[in-house]
């Protein structure tokens, strides 16, 4: 658990568990009639592979090489066979520790952005945060996954709605998919911002207050959010199927664009359309269009979403 972000440890941890998914027939290595006492490749294995001293993987394992080179970094990357974002988080958490501790950046979308989101009027898009905050949002979005205005800023984190909010829980078709990108989303964030208090605490309440959290944090996974598709079990109007686009700010890669697609003439379509049909029914009289400023309990979205979110406490 990183709870002011030991970057060492979790070096070791991340490269242990990288280590131990690969299989020796995936490599050229003999598996010695699969009698090996813990799974995966043994440490000379691997530095054999990356072309470096058992000596100084081991070290780099234990978190006791500072100043590890791209050159070697690149090598063990390959010899585990890591993803992008694997090789990415690699080089978050090889990096020399920071003297001080890093301050906390404050993290609010531009005006611009806010109005693109309001624009998009039949398409559910969020900013979304290295915490998984919602930073902004528009009205199909808060529609679709929550009242986010209803929430007190600075707790409208999507990974303390997955894993804490029995409303998001049953919002989901397939759950454990869904919970398993927050939390391989959420490390990724946790490599770039090690000391960020906010961040380690958020890790630590949904490690205490989450046996699921847990559990898949334990598995050191990390991915970014890029392009996918979910289900989900709404409770006005049925199931949807909707695609997803991740779109990073250019002048700030801490920020993303996250927007919900349906496909064009499916049923998913057809129960969009009503779901926002019902929320513009449903909108108050001048009520403020959602985003980050929206006041806790104040009109961002229609009454049936206010319900949903009331009902699961």
């Amino acid at each position: 658990m990183i709870l002011g972000m030991d970057r060492r440890a979790e070096l070791g941890q991340f490269l242990r568990s990288r280590r131990a998914r690969l299989k020796p027939e995936e490599t050229g290595l003999p598996d010695y009639g699969g009698r090996r006492r813990v799974p995966g490749l043994r440490r000379e294995e691997l530095a054999q592979l990356a072309g470096v001293s058992v000596d100084y993987y081991v070290r780099l394992e234990q978190g006791r090489t500072d100043h590890v080179s791209q050159a070697v970094l690149d090598a063990v990357a390959r010899a585990l066979r890591l993803g992008p974002d694997e090789r990415r988080h690699l080089g978050n958490l090889a990096r020399p520790r920071p003297a001080a501790r890093e301050p906390r950046p404050v993290r609010r979308v531009l005006p611009g952005l806010q109005r693109l989101l309001d624009s998009m009027s039949d398409v559910p898009a969020y900013v979304l945060g290295p915490d998984t905050e919602v930073l902004a949002w528009n009205r199909p979005a808060a529609a679709l996954i929550t009242d986010f205005g209803a929430l007190e800023p600075g707790r409208r984190q999507k990974a303390r709605m997955v894993f804490l909010d029995e409303a998001s829980r049953e919002l989901y078709a397939d759950w454990e998919q869904k919970a398993a990108d927050v939390v391989a989303y959420l490390r990724l964030g946790a490599g770039r911002h090690p000391h960020d208090p906010g961040l380690s605490a958020l890790i630590g309440e949904l490690s205490m207050g989450s046996r699921d959290f847990a559990r898949l944090w334990a598995g050191q996974e990390v991915r970014d959010k890029t392009r996918g598709s979910y289900g989900f079990r709404h409770p006005v109007v049925g199931p949807l199927e909707l695609a997803f686009e991740t779109f990073r700010l250019p002048d700030d890669p801490d920020q993303a664009l996250v927007a919900y697609t349906v496909e064009p003439g499916s049923p998913s379509e057809a129960a969009l359309r009503l779901l926002l049909s019902l929320e513009a029914t449903d909108r108050p009289g001048g009520a403020p269009v959602a985003g980050p400023d929206a006041a806790p309990g104040g009109p961002a979205v229609p009454a049936f979403a206010r319900g949903r979110r009331e009902q699961a406490r």
